[in-house]
């Protein structure tokens, strides 16, 4: 018992070097430039198999590194809607949307490639939609978005998507390019991850809010009139 526990354990710390290997070498060159045998070594693993055996493949090694920053995060955005419950204010559930990322970010420290490699993921049309629909069955993540939601009814249902895709993007890129400054010394925009939030908040909140410019009538083969 006491040998299979240790062997357990050691399964654990070679995944875990293996994905904080990844997760720097995917932000730094991109999905696409690195292969299995050079994350293996970078963990400084003898077996150039090691991300098959432990993970399957390159995509089911993506897959976990998304799940194990997702957990964190939900549980950011668990805490912070309890703390707004009942609240009508739209940043208040835009805040929801936004913090999470942002703390747990700021909980890594610096260097940290996280944001980066997120941002690569979602550039990715395979692997964007796989994460995109876990991230939906997520129960805060979805709470918060049906909470926003009933807080802008006069927002058409398609322009309401369509802001909502904007929104991701512009928390992925401005917090991947934040990581990017910082690792790089080069300068970020804002003073701290929660000057980032803030300014997050400012613009969604406002792209949410913004007036709806009436589209003119567009006819298709179905319906030419």
């Amino acid at each position: 018992m006491v040998g299979a526990s240790v062997r357990t354990e050691r399964a654990v710390e070679t995944r875990e070097a293996i994905m904080s290997a990844a997760e720097r070498l995917f932000a730094e060159h991109g999905l696409a430039a690195v292969s299995s045998r050079q994350i293996s070594e970078a963990a400084g693993q003898g077996n150039n198999a090691a991300v098959g055996y432990h993970f399957g493949s390159k995509a089911g090694l993506i897959e976990a590194m998304t799940s194990r920053g997702a957990g964190p995060v939900e549980q950011i955005r668990e805490r912070l809607l309890a703390e707004i419950d009942g609240s009508d204010d739209i940043r208040d559930w835009v805040g929801c949307l936004v913090r999470p990322v942002t703390e747990y970010l700021d909980s890594l420290g610096t260097p940290s490639w996280h944001a980066r490699f997120a941002a690569q993921v979602m550039t990715d049309p395979v692997l964007r939609a796989a994460v995109s629909e876990a991230a939906i069955d997520r129960p805060p993540l979805r709470r918060t978005l049906h909470e926003l939601g009933r807080r802008l009814p006069g927002l058409p249902r398609l322009v309401r998507h369509e802001r909502g895709e904007m929104a991701r993007l512009l928390i992925v890129h401005t917090c991947a390019e934040r990581e990017r400054a910082l690792a790089e010394g080069t300068g970020a925009l804002q003073p701290s991850w929660r000057h980032t939030a803030m300014s997050l908040t400012d613009a969604i909140t406002g792209l949410l809010l913004a007036p709806v410019t009436p589209r003119p009538h567009t006819p298709t083969k179905e319906n030419p009139s």
